[in-house]
């Protein structure tokens, strides 16, 4: 009996698999006949079923683009962005799609650790960085076994020079990897989706405007109070905002 129910798990597993697999070549065909709103449902269809990846966000994307709906686009490259920091053409249509929004917002000056964090580190995600703490720790622990058992003078001080390297990368990368998380979990970034947005000093629709903000900008958030999110953009402003004027960048 248990054996059966394991066939049937991966019989499942495969045809759920198969599905997702056809849903994305229809979704796929269905974008290249320009309908875009059938499209989008069915790439959705695929996220619902628990399969994500940064392609899927890059053709909803591309789809919403397509709309000419800003906040849409801009989401759904930032959340392939999420997954693979390496899309390069899902970053490519950010910085263009960014272009259509109305919000110009000039980032703060940032250090030199800040812009080496954000031009290269980050480039990776903390999940990309913890299978190059794998590589490290494996290529550390051969070299290690090399120099142990190697009998030849040069040769043993080549392979303990490459072991203390590998070791040196992997508490590195291990470092590097553990940061990237704390960013990810802190760092709670949002899309704003109403077309214009009043920005409050207080969590209190009574409070007076700090600013105005207008759909396809990106924000962080700090804080939650009610019905309220207190929000930062990149030059430093601060204020409140109602949580359904915005969309949290989050994967499913």
């Amino acid at each position: 009996m248990k054996k059966i129910l394991v066939l049937l798990f991966f019989i499942t597993s495969y045809l759920g698999a198969q599905t997702a697999e056809q849903l994305f070549e229809n979704a796929n065909k269905l974008y290249q006949e320009n309908k875009f709103e059938e499209a989008i449902k069915t790439y959705e269809e695929i996220e619902a079923k628990g399969v994500i990846s940064s392609e899927i966000y890059y053709n909803i994307g591309n789809a919403y683009y397509k709309l000419n709906k800003v906040a849409p686009t801009i989401y759904n490259y930032e959340k392939a962005l999420k997954i693979d920091p390496l899309n390069e053409d899902a970053r490519n249509n950010l910085i263009f799609s960014k272009r259509l929004t109305i919000d110009k917002i000039e980032e703060i000056p940032q250090s030199f650790l800040q812009k080496m964090n954000k031009n290269y580190l980050q480039k990776l995600s903390f999940n990309q960085w913890a299978i190059v703490t794998i590589v490290f720790s494996f290529l550390g622990a051969v070299f290690f076994l090399l120099f142990y058992f190697s009998y030849i003078s040069g040769r043993k001080r080549f392979f303990f020079t490459t072991s203390i390297i590998s070791f040196i990368l992997l508490i590195s990368s291990v470092i590097i990897t553990f940061n990237q998380y704390h960013l990810a979990k802190n760092n709670v970034e949002a899309i704003i989706f109403s077309e214009t947005v009043e920005v409050k000093n207080e969590p209190l629709a009574s409070s007076s405007e700090a600013f105005t903000l207008h759909e396809g900008t990106k924000v962080s958030v700090l804080d939650e109070v009610d019905a309220w999110k207190k929000i930062k953009l990149a030059d430093g402003k601060i204020g409140w905002i109602l949580s359904e004027e915005i969309k949290v960048i989050t994967l499913n």
